[in-house]
């Protein structure tokens, strides 16, 4: 594959804001910042709406209702992602992020609404979620194809470690908020996110995003189906985001599990309590936090590539650790170093993604990234229930560990993916 390859290949899609690139650090950028702080809003707006929806259910209905009004809102997500992906790369992704938050005020603020002018019913709920899955899968690919077209290449790093930080702190600052909401009036954590949401539609108004270039995609001009197949044999084919791809896909199937069912268990298992499971997972998210901090500071890392590697075999047997250690202190702090550096591999891996992704495919590319994360990983756990029931918790881990080593393995064997550098083309 030669540089021709890789190099943006599409036309600028008619954006009424499209400007160059600022030659200032991300940092100091006023357009990239409104645009993290239309992130950051929509961020916390998401956790507030779906600590609202699960709250509505959990007032008209059972348990298991509860639980089939959620998953019915992750069913199109995941479903539809993919398609998503699609559509942000034919109509431009800032017009697909403004189109979809612009719809996701309105129906959450209609919500709201009809929640305050009449009695709740479960059939409202149960339609919200399906429409905002719906329009999530919209947003969650063009979201994530915008930030290089926000900032130069040498800056993505930066950029893309702000980027964790603020989805770290919306999702730390949300759930308090729609707690001080729901104890009002329920309807007021519904109006609370539409509001957010309406904020983050304001602020992504103003930003501008660099213009692509001229030429045409391959596939502009196919069915959407054909867009498809050509996006996912763009990642199949490509040197360095394709084993970055499935690297991102083994790790989130080989982190997701332990951190996010086998702590509950460990903890059971050995008598931690609850305080046990808050110290485990708040390390990882401290250390997480501070790993994108790390990031948003450095600007620049030499010889990205290989370091990304070196950090996912470094993460991978610290969440092995993890269910090795006899004590919460001990749990906690390797917890922690996971955190931080599994924070720093998944920040290069994206930056390398997105930095050697053509343009005309950033919308799906950022749409495969999305659903290994919402949808594949999800669906192991029950396979990881299952191996514990069977072989107990502390292989559940070593397994988890596994299969994220595995991502190094992937990155380790391709040559352009340890020699890939975060550089100005």
């Amino acid at each position: 594959m030669t540089d021709a390859d890789i190099a943006p290949p599409i036309e600028s899609g008619g954006s009424a804001r499209t400007e160059p690139v600022s030659p200032r650090p991300a940092h100091r950028d006023t357009n990239v910042l409104r645009w993290l702080t239309a992130y950051f809003a929509s961020i916390v707006g998401d956790s507030v709406y779906f600590l609202a929806l699960g709250w509505a259910a959990a007032q008209l209905a059972g348990p298991a209702q509860v639980g089939i009004v959620l998953a019915l809102g992750a069913v199109p997500r995941a479903l539809l992602m993919l398609l998503g992906g699609v559509i942000a790369d034919r109509f431009d992704p800032r017009k697909v992020v403004i189109g979809s938050d612009a719809l996701r005020a309105a129906v959450i603020l209609a919500v709201a609404v009809l929640l305050w002018l009449s009695t709740p019913q479960l059939w409202l709920l149960i339609a919200v979620a399906l429409v905002f899955g719906v329009v999530d899968a919209l947003f969650m690919p063009a979201v994530g194809a915008l930030p290089p077209r926000l900032t130069g290449p040498d800056e993505i790093v930066r950029l893309v470690g702000m980027r964790q930080l603020a989805i770290r702190i919306g999702k730390a600052v949300g759930p308090p908020m729609a707690g001080f909401a729901l104890a009002h009036h329920g309807e007021a954590a519904f109006a609370l996110a539409g509001v957010l949401f309406a904020l983050s539609l304001v602020l992504l108004v103003s930003v501008r995003i660099a213009p692509l270039p001229h030429s045409r995609s391959a596939g502009e001009t196919g069915s959407p189906w054909q867009d498809l197949t050509d996006g996912l044999r763009y990642i199949r084919r490509h040197r360095v985001v394709g084993p970055l791809v499935l690297g991102t896909a083994l790790s989130e199937v080989g982190f997701m599990p332990p951190l996010q069912m086998g702590v509950f268990l460990l903890t059971k298992e050995r008598g931690f309590g609850a305080t046990g499971i808050g110290w485990i997972l708040g390390a990882f998210a401290v250390g997480a936090g501070l790993g994108a901090i790390g990031l948003s500071l450095a600007g620049r890392i030499r010889r990205a590539g290989l370091v990304q590697v070196c950090a996912m075999v470094v993460a991978s047997l610290a969440i092995g650790a993890i269910g090795l250690l006899p004590t919460v202190a001990g749990a906690a702090a390797v917890a922690g170093f996971a955190g931080l550096v599994g924070g720093v591999c998944g920040g290069l891996s994206v930056a390398l993604i997105q930095h050697n992704t053509a343009a005309a495919y950033q919308g799906r590319v950022a749409a495969v990234l999305a659903l290994s994360h919402v949808g594949l990983a999800p669906l192991v756990f029950p396979l990881f229930g299952l191996a514990a029931g069977a072989v107990g918790v502390v292989p559940m881990f070593l397994v988890g560990a596994g299969i994220s080593a595995c991502a190094a393995v992937v990155g380790a064997l391709s040559r352009e993916v340890r020699r890939a550098e975060l550089r100005v083309r």
